[in-house]
Formats: C-alpha cells, sequence, structure tokens
C-alpha cells in the first residue's frame, strides 16, 4: 500500500468528481493521503477534508506565496487548528524566490515565524524551498527545526541541498517531477538517499507523472513515482512493493499516522 504524502484536495478542480478521485486513489492501493494547507482558508478546507474521510489526514500553515497576505491573529487560528485530531503537520512552509509573489524578506520573517509555531505545537514540518536552497538552510537550522523535523516536499535540489536536508533529521519527498525526461540529476540524487528518509508524493493537481503529464494530477498516480523509485534506487535491487512498503511506513513515521 502507498501513501501520498503532498495532496491539495480542496482545490476547484475536484469540485466535480473529488470523491470518485478518492475512489480511484483507493482502487491503485493508496491507502492515505496528506492534504496540505497553504494558507488560513485552505487549512481550514484540508482539516474539513480529513474530517470527513477515514483515510485523509491534514497539514496547515502559509505558502511562501501567501505570506504577504495573512493578516490578524493567525497565530491562534493555526493554534485552534492544531487541536484538530487530524492534523498531522505545519506547512506547507519555506521559501520561493522563483516566483516572488510574497517579498523576500516577508517570506525569511514569515518562515521563521511559523517555524517557531511548529515547534510549540510540537508538529513536523512540510516544507517548500524553490530556488532559495541556502536561506532556507540557514533559517531552518537558526530557528532549531530540527526539534521537530519534517519533509522537504517536491524534492528538487541537487545533493548538497539532500545531504543538509538530511543532516537535519527531515526526510526527502519526490514528486512525478522524477519521471520526466529532464530530471536525470534528481533521479540520480534519489538514488542516492537511504530509503529510510524517503517519501512519495504526487502535489495533484500539479506535477502530473509519465505517462499523464500535462493532465490533472490525482493521488491513483503516486503509483508512477514509485514505480520511477523503484528502477533507479539500488539499480533494480528494490521492487515496488519494498519502496511502496518503505515510503509509507516513513510517512507514517514522520506525521503520527495510525
Amino acid at each position: 500500500m502507498l501513501i501520498d504524502s503532498h495532496v491539495h484536495l480542496d482545490d476547484r478542480r475536484y469540485d466535480n468528481d473529488r470523491e470518485d478521485v478518492l475512489q480511484r486513489a483507493e482502487d491503485a492501493g493508496v491507502e492515505a493521503c496528506v492534504t496540505i494547507g497553504c494558507d488560513v482558508a485552505t487549512s481550514r478546507a484540508a482539516v474539513a477534508l480529513a474530517q470527513a474521510r477515514r483515510n485523509v489526514f491534514a497539514t496547515i500553515g502559509v505558502h511562501p506565496h501567501e505570506t504577504g497576505h495573512i493578516t490578524g491573529d493567525w497565530h491562534e487560528t493555526f493554534r485552534e487548528l492544531a487541536r484538530q485530531p487530524k492534523v498531522v503537520a505545519y506547512g506547507e512552509i519555506g521559501l520561493d524566490y522563483h516566483y516572488d509573489h510574497s517579498p523576500r524578506d516577508v517570506q525569511r520573517r514569515r518562515f521563521r515565524e511559523q517555524i517557531q509555531l511548529a515547534r510549540e505545537l510540537r508538529l513536523p514540518m512540510v516544507i517548500h524551498t524553490r530556488e532559495a536552497p541556502d536561506d532556507t538552510v540557514m533559517i531552518l537550522r537558526e530557528e532549531n527545526a530540527q526539534d521537530v523535523g519534517g519533509v522537504f516536499h517536491c524534492f528538487s535540489g541537487d545533493a548538497r541541498l539532500a545531504g543538509e536536508a538530511l543532516d537535519m533529521g527531515f526526510y526527502l519527498s519526490f514528486s512525478g517531477v522524477l519521471t520526466f525526461k529532464n530530471a536525470a540529476m534528481l533521479r540520480e540524487t534519489a538514488g542516492a538517499v537511504p530509503l529510510d528518509r524517503i517519501m512519495v508524493e504526487t502535489d495533484c493537481p500539479y506535477l502530473a507523472p509519465v505517462p499523464h503529464r500535462g493532465a490533472r494530477n490525482e493521488p491513483a498516480y503516486v503509483r508512477h513515482v514509485a514505480h520511477t523509485l523503484a528502477e533507479i534506487h539500488g539499480k533494480g535491487r528494490e521492487s515496488f512493493e519494498s519502496i511502496a512498503l518503505a515510503t509509507a511506513q516513513n510517512t507514517k513515521r514522520v506525521f503520527g499516522i495510525p
């Protein structure tokens, strides 16, 4: 059985067939999904989805794109949401210097604040980093993020960033990007990560893996990521079943999923 460690099930692109999407995931052997909060509204939506469905769990937090827009007593809002029993992590949080939808100084300040809140809540973190590896690692270290750990989601960095993340006790989650033709360097990095530190995800509805690239992504497609990991990890020594088992166990361990 597989666990999709990062989905956005609240996305409006699922409004017409969300139940069918979840059924297809179950039919494909996906035993659970973790749906992600990106601001106050989507965090509330993630919690509501988790409360309504047995095999869905939730995270809460503010994505770097949205850090310039949060106002009011958001700390207390997230403290309240964190009390819900199926909230398993804080995130996705981090830095994104590719789009700069929020000013970089605001991103860095909110990142620090949210690491501090995650440590207060004793929740592992879901880290988003794009074109900001040095600042991401520096802030995580300075804010003692290793106290709660977590996962670098949709990992697409180089071997140096992978080493830094692993050294801090974080896990690495690989998405459909791993299946792309131009991702040879990422596949090489993934092949060097210990099996007990890897997770898999779709990041759906984004980043559909080959052979569905360009279509709307969904949790059932996480099988393609696991198959690719089985092909590259140990150059064939690891079967799909062992990859599925290891990544599911890792996800349960990080997020405390029973």
